[in-house]
């Protein structure tokens, strides 16, 4: 039984190890803490209640082997409340030991292992008339092919997202976990907002690690492997422009963490995605793409590179069109390189950097596989750069950079050019309150050959915010929750008003100019 407690030990210890990538030492160190204390205690409970009933049984049988078979025996008896003869307790305790030996690896309190992650965002945006306003990182036009801007004070939805996982060890030691996302997002300030809501389950997946069948065996060892509906583990974005960097997301599965060499990891999943439906002959069939991934990490993470290959062959069957009347694209390649900085060229922060390219269903580079509008020739290159440092004592500092070139992507000759350049400030003034700025600026000249209505279009946007700042303690760019009041102040080139009568700009209260916005919100996540 001690080897039963000393095993199970061993894997929540190594479970622990497992997670060092997402977690902070002391974070770890105290998660280890608590489940092996629990494990311990558990396990200790379970032993002393093994070992009481094994003695009474040991008891019992002995007494039983020595009196006569008349007194020993289970003949009824005329008194349905005389007590249970000897053989009678002999068989329940030996009921309850196997009972209980069942139950010792489900035995935990449904508390155990339960965790509650989350993020939200919500608050108002006023425009200069005392009107909503208007707005968002997506706002401009380049908006509509992925060009992000600042969001500080620029945002007016109200979304959540919460996840909710529970974590188990069996008694071999492998780690289970399932976790469920729910996300909604709405634009309305009213309290119930029923009818506008867009309540989904973003993920539900369930992954195994350290898996006692790959002990010993150092490529699998510390293996994950998963499948369901999921995020992809890896992905990661520019927080103050709202824009991932790349996001791979659908339902599948896959291994994450095979170790090829010391300074070597891989991963690996096939992920599906849905277009739509159509019919073909009289059949109803939904289009779905196929996303093969393979995620190379090399020097402890510093380097990254990502290969995808997508197919959807469904796409461009029979007259399956896209919105401009031409066939989609049926497959597509997505590769990323990227580097994963530890400090900002040596000072203490984070700096990334990484270089996108992609052709057919492959030039969404961000969203992987997202979009089935993309024709054959489209091509796409993206360059993505941001980081966080102390600036000088009191003040850090957040630059970024994104910029994207695609061509032929819905329409034969076709042009999407763009580049935001975003900083993000900010001014500890004491351990509760910062003076927060951001500085945006987004070049574009974009030429959609007449896709959905839209016309070229080349000219400028920049948006400047001043935002006083609450929050719980001393920290970085990152730190949350925060409590904030905001104002904005942008303005961008007049030609950008005719991009298309669909989107933001170019309405009578929202057009060049420059207009003033001004709020209140709060950001968390933990």
């Amino acid at each position: 039984m001690q080897k039963a407690s000393s095993w199970l030990f061993a894997g929540v210890l190594g479970t622990s190890l497992a997670n060092a990538q997402a977690a902070t030492l002391e974070e770890r160190m105290a998660a280890f803490e608590a489940r092996a204390s629990a494990a311990e205690t558990r396990a200790a409970r379970a032993e002393q209640q093994t070992q009481a009933l094994a003695k009474e049984l040991q008891q019992l049988k002995l007494a039983t082997s020595v009196l006569p078979p008349a007194v020993s025996s289970t003949t009824p008896t005329a008194n349905a409340g005389a007590a249970p003869t000897l053989d009678t307790r002999v068989a329940t305790l030996e009921a309850r030991q196997q009972s209980l030996e069942k139950r010792r690896s489900t035995s935990e309190h449904l508390t155990d292992g339960f965790s509650f992650k989350g993020y939200a965002r919500s608050g108002l945006l006023i425009n200069d008339s005392l009107g909503g306003g208007r707005g968002g990182p997506y706002t401009t036009p380049a908006g509509s092919v992925g060009g992000a801007v600042g969001r500080l004070g620029n945002e007016d939805d109200t979304y959540m997202r919460i996840d909710l996982s529970k974590e188990a060890y069996a008694l071999n030691g492998t780690h289970s976990k399932f976790t469920v996302s729910i996300a909604d997002g709405v634009e309305s300030a009213n309290d119930w907002t029923a009818q506008e809501s867009n309540l989904n389950v973003r993920q539900v997946f369930t992954e195994l690690d350290h898996l006692a069948a790959f002990k010993g065996n150092s490529v699998f060892e510390n293996a994950t492997l998963w499948a369901g509906k999921r995020f992809d583990r890896d992905n990661f974005d520019i927080h103050w422009l709202d824009s991932d960097v790349v996001f791979l997301a659908g339902t599948g599965g896959g291994i994450y963490d095979l170790q090829m060499n010391r300074n070597w990891r891989s991963n690996y999943s096939l992920i599906g995605r849905t277009y739509g439906d159509f019919s073909e002959g009289g059949v109803d069939a939904e289009v779905e793409s196929y996303i093969l991934t393979s995620n190379q990490f090399f020097n402890d993470g510093q380097w990254q590179w990502m290969f995808n290959a997508i197919g959807a062959k469904q796409n461009d069957i029979g007259s399956r069109a896209n919105k401009a009347g031409l066939t989609p694209a049926d497959s597509g390649l997505h590769s990323m390189l990227a580097n994963h900085q530890k400090n900002f060229f040596g000072r203490e922060g984070f700096f990334k950097t990484a270089l996108l390219y992609g052709q057919g269903l492959g030039a969404e580079v961000k969203n992987i596989g997202s979009d089935g509008e993309l024709i054959e020739d489209a091509r796409a290159l993206r360059l993505a750069a941001y980081g966080e440092t102390p600036l000088v004592p009191g003040w850090r500092i957040g630059p970024s950079v994104l910029a994207e070139r695609s061509t032929d992507r819905y329409v034969k000759g076709d042009d999407y050019r763009w580049m935001t350049l975003n900083l993000r400030l900010a001014n500890e003034i004491n351990s509760n309150f910062e003076m927060a700025y951001e500085v945006s600026w987004q070049t574009m000249d974009l030429d959609p050959k007449g896709y959905l209505q839209r016309n070229a279009v080349d000219g400028n946007f920049w948006k400047f915010t001043v935002a006083p700042t609450f929050k719980p303690d001393f920290g970085d760019l990152l730190t949350r929750p925060q409590l904030r009041v905001f104002a904005s102040v942008m303005d961008w080139s007049s030609d950008l008003d005719r991009y298309s009568a669909a989107d933001a700009f170019g309405k009578s209260d929202f057009s060049a100019g420059g207009t003033w916005q001004y709020g209140i919100q709060m950001e968390t996540w933990f």
